[in-house]
Parts: C-alpha cells; sequence; structure tokens
C-alpha cells in the first residue's frame, strides 16, 4: 500500500463494524458514547483555545523588551488568523470525510509542539537577529493556525455524527462554551505562568496542556455510531431523510451556492473582528490606556471568557426552547449588547468597576455570538453531511476578518503612538476603537436579510 493510500485509510471515516449492539443496549450505549463524544470535544478544543492565545497574553513583555514592535506583534497575529482562516475552510470541507477522533488529535499535538518551539525560540531570542527571531515566530504561529483549524470542524461534526437535530442547539450551546473556558484558562493559566516565571514559560505551559488535550481526544472521542456497532443517529432519532442518496461532495457544492451561509459567514466576520480585537489587544489596552497592572489587565480580561461560558451554555438551550428553534432574534439581541459593552469598556473611564462590567456584558454576548453566528445558524440550514462545508466557510470568513484586524489594530496603534523626549510611548486607542465598535454594530445587522427571507418563506 503506498504512503498516500496508507494516509487516506488512517485519516478516513470509520468503517462500520462488523459486530452489531443488540438493540436492548443501543440507546444506553449511543447514549455514553455521544456523551464521551461531546465532553471530548468541548475539553479538548479549550485547550486547543490554550495553545492559540498564548501570545496575547506576552505582548508587553515582548514590547517592554525590546524584542518587536507593535506591527510586528500584528503580523505575527495575523499568520495564525490568516493560517486558520484558509485551514477552516480546507479542513472543514476534509473533515466531513474524515475519522474526527484521529484529525483532531492531529492538529492539537501539532499545536502543542509549535507553541513548545516559540517558548525555546523565546529563550534563545538575545542570540538570534530580530529579523530571524520575527521571521521565525510568524512561520511557526502560522503553523499553529494551520493546525488549529483542525478543532473546531472535528468537534462540531462529532456532536452532528452523535446528536439528533432537536438536541443539537442545546448540545452544541454547551460545547461552544470551549472558546470561553480555552480563553480563561489562557489569561488566568498563562498569565499566572508569565508573571511568575517569564513570557517564555508561557509557550511551555500552553504546549503541555496541549498535550493534556491530545490524550482526552484520543480516549474520549468517537469517530461515529455505525463504527461501533450502532445505527446512524437519523435512525436512532426516526429522522427522515431527505439527503440520503446525494453525495458528501455534491451536498458541500450545495453549501457553497447558498447566498444565506455566506451572510452569516459576512457576520460572524464582522463579529470576530470585535472579539479578537477584546482577546488580542485587550490586555494592551488596559495597561497603556488605563494603567493597570498585567495581573490586573489578565484578570478583568478573563472575566469576559468566564462569563462567555454563561451565555453560550445558555444560547442553544434558550434558541431551542423559548424562541423554539429561532436563532435571529437573540442573534440580534446580544449583538446590540455586545456593541453596548465594547463603548463601555473602550470609552467608559478608568475605574475597575466599570471594566469589569463592560467584560461581564462583553463576555455573555460574545458566547451566545459565537454560538449562533461562528456556526450553529450556518448548520441549521445545510444538510448534516455537509456541516464541516458550512463551518469551512464561516470560519474562512470569521478568521480573514480577524487576521485583518490583527495587521490593521497593530499599524492603528503604531501610527497613533506619540514618543516622549525620555524615550516613553503614549498610546492613543481612539482610532482603533472607532474600527472595533463599528464591526461589532454592522455584525448584529447583517443576519436580518436572512430572518427576512425566512420570514417570508414561512
Amino acid at each position: 500500500m503506498s504512503f498516500i493510500s496508507s494516509f487516506k485509510s488512517f485519516y478516513g471515516v470509520s468503517a462500520p463494524s462488523e459486530v452489531t449492539v443488540p438493540v436492548e443496549k443501543q440507546e444506553k450505549m449511543f447514549r455514553r458514547l455521544g456523551f464521551q463524544s461531546f465532553l471530548a470535544g468541548t475539553i479538548g478544543y479549550s485547550l486547543y483555545y490554550v495553545c492559540r492565545t498564548t501570545l496575547n497574553v506576552v505582548k508587553k513583555p515582548i514590547l517592554d523588551n525590546g524584542i518587536l514592535d507593535a506591527t510586528q506583534l500584528g503580523l505575527i497575529g495575523s499568520t495564525l488568523l490568516f493560517a486558520y482562516a484558509i485551514g477552516k475552510f480546507v479542513n472543514g470541507f476534509l473533515a466531513d470525510h474524515s475519522n474526527i477522533k484521529r484529525f483532531m488529535a492531529t492538529g492539537l499535538l501539532v499545536s502543542a509542539v509549535a507553541n513548545l518551539i516559540m517558548g525555546i525560540l523565546g529563550f534563545a531570542s538575545v542570540a538570534i537577529p530580530t529579523m530571524a527571531f520575527f521571521i521565525l515566530f510568524a512561520i511557526m504561529w502560522g503553523i499553529n493556525g494551520w493546525s488549529q483549524s483542525m478543532g473546531s470542524p472535528s468537534a462540531i461534526i462529532a456532536l452532528s455524527r452523535w446528536y439528533p437535530l432537536d438536541k443539537r442547539g442545546t448540545y452544541y450551546g454547551f460545547f461552544s462554551l470551549s472558546h470561553n473556558l480555552g480563553e480563561f484558562l489562557s489569561f488566568l493559566f498563562v498569565g499566572l505562568v508569565v508573571s511568575t516565571f517569564g513570557w517564555q514559560w508561557g509557550f511551555l505551559g500552553s504546549s503541555i496542556a496541549g498535550a493534556l488535550g491530545v490524550v482526552v481526544i484520543i480516549f474520549l472521542l468517537h469517530d461515529n455510531p455505525q463504527s461501533k456497532g450502532l445505527p446512524a443517529v437519523e435512525d436512532m432519532a426516526h429522522e427522515e431523510k431527505t439527503d440520503e442518496d446525494v453525495s458528501t461532495g455534491e451536498l458541500q457544492k450545495q453549501v457553497l451556492k447558498t447566498p444565506a451561509v455566506w451572510i452569516l459567514a459576512a457576520a460572524s466576520a464582522f463579529m470576530y473582528i470585535a472579539r479578537y480585537a477584546i482577546n488580542g489587544w485587550g490586555v494592551l489596552f488596559l495597561q497603556e490606556s488605563k494603567g493597570f497592572s498585567l495581573a490586573e489587565a489578565t484578570s478583568i480580561i478573563s472575566i469576559n471568557a468566564l462569563l462567555g461560558i454563561f451565555g453560550t451554555v445558555l444560547s442553544g438551550w434558550f434558541s431551542d426552547v423559548v424562541f423554539k428553534g429561532d436563532r435571529y432574534k437573540p442573534a440580534f439581541i446580544f449583538g446590540a449588547l455586545n456593541s453596548v459593552s465594547l463603548v463601555l469598556f473602550l470609552f467608559g473611564g478608568n475605574a475597575a468597576w466599570i471594566n469589569i462590567l463592560a467584560m461581564v456584558l462583553f463576555g455573555i454576548s460574545i458566547g451566545v455570538l459565537i454560538c449562533f453566528l461562528g456556526g450553529l445558524m450556518a448548520v441549521d440550514i445545510v444538510p448534516r453531511k455537509a456541516t464541516g462545508a458550512a463551518l469551512g466557510v464561516v470560519g474562512c470568513a470569521s478568521y480573514i476578518a480577524a487576521g485583518i484586524q490583527d495587521v490593521a489594530s497593530g499599524w492603528l496603534i503604531d501610527n497613533n503612538t506619540q514618543i516622549l523626549a525620555d524615550g516613553s510611548k503614549v498610546y492613543d486607542f481612539a482610532p482603533v476603537a472607532v474600527f472595533w465598535v463599528a464591526a461589532s454594530v454592522i455584525s448584529f445587522l447583517l443576519p436580518l436579510l436572512n430572518s427576512r427571507k425566512k420570514n417570508a418563506t414561512k
């Protein structure tokens, strides 16, 4: 067997088991393995996030040591986001055809190794020319971005393969807390490591977290019910099969031709500009513009990730139960709240309680929006076998926008910075703040285009 054939066989969807589980045991086993897969996807993807957000915590020590400037950090940050954007599209399509356990574990393993190498590069920075260090950091962070894109499609496809339609919104909401849990762990855990041992150790700590996630995925994530001798989820839930005879490839092509998916992708893109603005630059903003220490700044920013768990967990449930499956009304409400919280954070003053309140509101609202705009609303309107394709389109647009944000934000910050006579710098965040708020407003207005079309067809 050739290498390519072996590669395809290793990463291909698991074949149905030759041994069938007795009917009387199917339901119990289905629930157990489904919950294990949900748990592995949630925990595993939260540790993906720890490996993704390390750079956001270490920006100030890197700036203070004169190793890199804000523009260079913005460019490095964008390499992850651009690689992630392209990877989301490619790997979203590939994941529909893949063994998701192996696919997801591979991505996190590569991400952990990339963080390990960056930590080692950090210790060697004094012996590496600035430009060479910048290029090496950008390359490794870009590799990290590509491997990161293998996580979300795998975890969400697991939900699609193991959970029926009437429960998918609820479990998708619970899964989406992994974004916030990962960010919370990153800001607190990595922030503590950096404050105690130095910025290089932040990358090493993230690498260890990633390795733990690989172990969880290997032992708890299951590719599909059929590989365990169980019926497909459609048969277990007695769902109507409307696309059984259509190939996955054809269904993926239909996704690309669906305007509603592209509208949601654009909305998610603008939402990700605001989201990554706070996650990527919020710590620096609090330090430079409002005078908080690194420990204080990371603690305040981590609040948004912690409260995001609350918003995300409830989002799928109350849209399924309270709004009867309608995602558009809650997306508009929490989109508006997100914009209000940004204005409060950026223009509301230096008092600690104001910034904490802003992050509480931002966290709750962004948690809901990550669930809705970041995937669930697109998944709702496409066939189950094309779940990865829909996520690929939305994810590609989202992270291209996030990457553009990182470059544009770094440029706006650098070009509105005054250097005083003693060599110190004074940052003016007003221009970049307007950019972030405008993106947030656009993000919750765009889905109204789909809402009108939906209502018109009822």
